[in-house]
């Protein structure tokens, strides 16, 4: 039997129960057993398909397919990502943008500049691939400064979170603004008012609060520049130029697919799919490392061979962030394959509270359940639409239910979320301290957001 072909016959209670059990254990089995967290994840998550009643036949299908499907999204722009920032690092480059930050701004205002930044980089550009580009000058600002990296990273890391949450062209946001009839550009300035000062209180000021408590040293996943590169560094405008490549090119893929939507320009004309391929994130990234390598390696007067050995050396720390994300990618992917999102959204269906709050509480309960936070969405937006089209809602408080059901699909990230594993890796973080920092953060992010949405819903 296929997973297409089987249906579950637990109903929402015992499958709430196994999933809170399944993460229970799989939290003894990394926090008090001291079990590697890859292992534990497939450990756990075959023991969950199992106990969900997915047909033995397909127990594996599915923990691979959730696995490969994670993998299809994260490990091209890691690895690539990891690769550039290898270079950016090595070079001295992200020494150079971190000596200007700080020269520009003040050693005290320089998480701000920081955060800043990326919420500019953010408009277009992915979670993941902006954290990953941005990383290596996060490191490089905290090496001249002193203190917990979390201080430098969680703005940073906050920013670029905001703006995946709120602010379309991002996936989310776009989603639920067609399921709901909103208009795509009330969405985008609704978006941002919510975005800015949640970003500042949620991820900046919790991030110096953090930073100040918690003192975590800089990772070396990236490695560190050499003496050589430090008095000789690449100059301002060279990496600057480097780290808007790829948000130039991923926006020119985002402006021509509006372009295309509006009839401004024929989407089947080949010079448009060509750019919009070129404007993919995998594509972006790889075309910014190939110029990178020249730019910052060969044009230097670095060999191949020294390149080669560069550019390898960043993708051995990383294989543990990529399998473990895959690995709590595969596990979300048990999760929703049993079922629980399907009976949790017929339980919820009829709240019987303002259309505003159901979405954010239906789209919150599903987050928490299965983890994905693009499933969580969709699915409470598809739920709450057909009210939604009857209740008369002017554009902008459309735009704010979109807001706030995005709101519901951030909080609690926990660790059925391939992006708890992504960051707390990155940071070189335990469990523990990940559910400290980021799970408390995405929830303030969350909370905030939805509390804004809220205000707006009730005034217009």
């Amino acid at each position: 039997m296929t997973p297409e072909d089987w249906t579950q016959t637990l109903t929402a209670g015992p499958l709430l129960g196994i999933a809170a059990a399944s993460i229970a254990v799989l939290l003894v089995l990394i926090i008090w057993l001291k079990m590697h967290a890859f292992v534990a994840l497939v450990l756990v998550s075959l023991i969950t398909a199992v106990a969900t009643g997915i047909p033995i036949g397909s127990v594996v299908p599915v923990m691979t397919g959730g696995f490969g499907t994670t993998l299809a999204s994260v490990a091209l722009l890691v690895a690539l990502g990891a690769m550039l920032g290898r270079l950016v690092e090595t070079s001295g480059g992200a020494k150079v943008l971190a000596d200007f930050l700080i020269d520009k701004f003040g050693e005290k205002r320089a998480p701000f500049a920081l955060g800043l930044a990326s919420l500019i980089f953010g408009f277009p550009i992915f979670f993941d691939a902006g954290l990953v580009v941005m990383l290596p000058i996060v490191f490089a600002v905290a090496r001249r400064l002193g203190g917990s990296v979390l201080l430098y990273g969680l703005p940073v890391a906050g920013a670029f979170s905001v703006m995946h949450i709120y602010v379309p062209p991002h996936p989310g946001p776009v989603a639920a603004t067609e399921l709901l009839g909103a208009s795509i550009g009330t969405v985008l300035a609704v978006g941002l008012v919510v975005a800015i000062p949640t970003w500042y209180v949620a991820a900046y000021l919790y991030g110096k609060l953090m930073g100040n408590r918690i003192n975590l040293p800089v990772p070396s996943i990236l490695g560190e520049a050499d003496e050589g590169a430090i008095k000789n560094p690449p100059s301002f405008g060279t990496v600057v130029s480097l780290l808007l490549l790829p948000l130039v090119l991923i926006f020119a893929n985002t402006g021509l697919d509006a372009l295309r939507a509006s009839g401004t320009v024929d989407g089947d004309a080949f010079w448009v799919q060509a750019l919009r391929a070129l404007g993919q994130t995998p594509i972006a990234l790889l075309v910014t490392l190939l110029v990178a390598t020249y730019v910052l390696g060969r044009r230097r007067g670095r060999s191949g061979a020294e390149l080669e050995k560069i550019v390898d050396s960043a993708l051995g720390p990383v294989a543990s962030v990529i399998l473990i994300t895959g690995a709590g990618g595969m596990f979300g992917g048990v999760l929703r394959a049993s079922g629980i999102g399907d009976a949790l959204a017929d339980v919820l269906g009829d709240l019987g509270v303002p259309v505003i709050v159901a979405g954010f509480l239906i789209a919150a309960i599903l987050r928490v359940a299965q983890g994905s936070a693009t499933v969580a969405l969709t699915t409470a937006a598809g739920l709450i639409a057909p009210a939604v089209a009857a209740g008369g809602y002017s554009s902008i408080q459309l735009a704010t239910v979109v807001v706030a059901v995005a709101a519901g699909s951030v909080v609690l990230s926990h660790v059925n979320d391939s992006g708890f594993w992504l960051v707390g890796r990155f940071f070189d973080m335990d469990v523990k301290t990940t559910f400290k920092t980021w799970t408390v953060m995405e929830t303030l992010i969350g909370l905030m957001g939805f509390a804004i949405a809220m205000a707006i819903f009730a005034v217009v």
